[in-house]
């Protein structure tokens, strides 16, 4: 799928003499494992949101279109009754 490519950490160029003034400093550790496993688990979180939010949007849709038509049918059937 989609998986995004870290950028490569550049080196800098490390000479024999170091000079009073610099202090050599330990190499900073990794920061644990990538994200990349995660970002199948997200992406298949927010396709599921959005399903389910467009499936909640129709169902409201289709609610209210029967509600309307329930209110058309139930003022044809007493104006038809009152005549």
């Amino acid at each position: 799928m989609l998986r995004p490519k870290l950028p490569d950490i550049p080196t800098l160029p490390t000479s024999n003499a170091v000079s009073s003034t610099q202090h050599s400093h330990a190499p900073v550790p990794s920061a644990g494992r990538s994200l990349t496993p995660w970002v199948g688990a997200v992406t298949a979180v927010a396709v599921v949101g959005v399903v389910l939010t467009a499936l909640l949007a129709a169902v409201a849709v289709s609610a209210v279109s029967v509600a309307i038509a329930a209110v058309v049918l139930r003022s044809l059937v007493t104006g038809a009754n009152k005549r």
